[in-house]
Formats: C-alpha cells, structure tokens, sequence
C-alpha cells in the first residue's frame, strides 16, 4: 500500500485573517472586495494580515458579485531597455504588494506595436479592470487613448502634455537641485550633465532643474549631452562630453544605470572618481551599488511610488468617474565614495 501522504494545509479563512487583524469578518470582506470606504490604515493592516496568513479569495465567486476581471495591466517600456534596467523590478514589487493581499492578478505587457489597442479592447470587454502605464513618451498615444475613454488608468511620471489623468511622481526637478548643491558644495566650477532622454517629462524635468539650480550657484552654462536611461547610453555620452570639456570636474547623470556606463569611461580617460570627477546619479538603484566606487545619488522611492499608484488605480475601479489626481513623492540625497 502506498504510505499514507500528510494533508495538504487548509487554505486560510476570512476569520483567521480578521483574527490576525483583529478586526471583524465583514471588515476583511470590504477590503477583499475593493470596498472604497475602508480606512486607509485599516485596509494596510488586513493587507498585512491577508500575506501574513497566505488568504487567497476565491476570484472567480468574487468576480461573479463584483462583475469585475480581478486583474490589472502593468504596462512597461520595450522587453530590452526592462530586462535591463532594476526601476521596472522595484516597480512590479510595488504593485504586487497591494494587489496580492486583494487577489487581484498583475497583468506584465510591454510597451510595442499595437499595445494601446490591445489594452483599451481588454479593459473594454472586461477582460482587465484598469491600466497603470510606466515611462511613457510624449509622442505615446495610450495616455490620452484610455482617458478619452474614460477607462481606469494611472501614469508614472508627470504627462507629457495636460491631460486630466491620474499620475504619481517624484519630484524630479528638487531631485535635480540636490544633486547640483551637493556637487556646487564639493566645491566643483567644471560641471557637466548627462540627460535622460529629452523626449520623456523625467529626461527634461532633471535637465531643467539641475541647470537651473547650478545657476544659482552661479554656473549658468551647463553642457550636457543626451542619454537614454542605459548603461551604453551613458558610456556613450560621456565620451561626448570629454571629446569637449575633458577638464570636467562634476557630473550629474540622470540615472543610476547611465552613471554605471560612465564610470568605467571616466576611467580609462585616466578621471578618478571623486579626487577629479565628483559624480551623482538618480533613482538609488542597485546600479548605485554596483558602481566602482559607489554611487552618490538622487533617491526616488520606486516601490512607495508603485504601490500608491496601484492604490489610486483600485479605487477609480471601485469608484469609476473619480477626478484625476497627482501624487508627488520627495526625493533625498543619498551619499556614497563617488563624491
């Protein structure tokens, strides 16, 4: 006879996880069903409860009250430039720590040819209840697709044009500024910058706001040269930028991962990092830490970011027709061997 198995765990119940909570059953029930009204600390503590017991709800008997998919899409940039670049994985962290403890699945596609009609068709006929749409450009027609209508959609990033959208942002232009007064303050008068593209609001917003601020400290002229929020972008523009200001002494790069691209350039046009180049990024990714040496940088807080995005997207679909809101997080400087 065959030795007898031990019993698969018992899914965990609705009053286990009110018990964990320590709220009522109906409570648990409301913030499982997407109820709007449930307080916002409530609703994080049965959260918690919800992953610290494992609860799954059954999706399909609740799709059948709520007429609702139980799933939203992530829409990110093309494969290659995610596969490559640590913002997208913190982003997915983010997201999935709201929508998990509600049973609501993640939807991954990548921004491409025909990805705008596909997700408008899905949310159209309920096979998708909302949309949270990552680094759009401003030639990207999706933002103002889904808005126009009015299907639950929220934007990482300020829009490119005004568009009565719902959007979560860091403060880039303050972030920009940090950066300037931390490299103005090491005493630095040569100073050049790497942008990110100039076709997103993030590529122009740390342009304007690092130029404007090392104006201030009396640098009116920053040269800059144009990267794509790579690492071979960055490499690239560095070389640029030495071909012309080889005595540069302070460099913003726009991105961690840009920085990463830079620093070895840097180096073998025998630049030492920080004695001749302070150098400061942004986003404190894991690309900071992987620099050689470390990387000083502008820190954006991408999983808060994330998952108030995905909150704000979880309660147009439980309150459709809500107006639009902007929700801006400040960054912080973040010191590291690179300055």
């Amino acid at each position: 006879m065959p030795a007898d198995r031990p019993a698969p765990p018992r899914p965990a119940t609705l009053d286990e996880v009110a018990r964990v909570a320590g709220v009522s059953r109906a409570t648990v029930s409301r913030v499982v069903n997407g109820v709007a009204t449930v307080d916002a600390a409530l609703r994080r503590t049965v959260e918690r409860a919800i992953s610290t017991t494992g609860y799954l709800p059954n999706s399909a008997a609740r799709s059948l009250v709520t007429r609702r998919a139980g799933s939203i899409a992530l829409v990110l940039p093309e494969q290659g430039r995610m596969l490559g670049d640590p913002f997208f994985g913190r982003v997915v962290d983010g997201v999935l720590g709201v929508v998990r403890p509600r049973g609501v699945h993640l939807v991954l596609t990548t921004a491409g040819p025909g990805t705008g009609e596909q997700v408008v068709a899905d949310l159209r006929q309920g096979r998708l209840d909302g949309a949270v749409l990552i680094h759009t450009h401003s030639a990207d027609p999706l933002p103002a697709l889904l808005t126009a209508s009015r299907l639950p959609v929220v934007l990482s990033g300020r829009p490119a044009t005004p568009t009565a959208i719902t959007w979560v942002d860091v403060n880039q232009t303050a972030g920009a500024a940090l950066a300037a007064d931390h490299i103005a303050a090491r005493g630095r008068r040569r100073v050049a910058t790497i942008s990110g593209p100039l076709d997103t609001p993030a590529g122009q917003d740390r342009l304007a706001g690092f130029r404007a601020a090392m104006a201030a400290h009396g640098l009116p002229d920053v040269p800059h040269a144009e990267g794509a929020f790579t690492g071979e972008s960055g490499a690239a523009a560095v070389e640029r930028l030495l071909a012309e200001h080889p005595d540069v002494d302070g460099l913003f790069v726009a991105s961690d991962l840009m920085a990463h691209g830079a620093l070895p350039v840097l180096r073998r046009h025998g630049r030492r990092v920080p004695d001749d180049v302070v150098v400061v990024g942004f986003d404190d990714s894991s690309s900071a830490l992987a620099c050689d040496p470390p990387l000083t940088t502008v820190r954006q807080p991408v999983e808060d970011m994330a998952a108030e995005m995905a909150r704000l997207l979880l309660d147009q679909v439980d309150q459709p027709g809500r107006p639009a809101r902007s929700v801006v997080f400040a960054p912080t400087l973040v010191v590291r061997e690179s300055s």
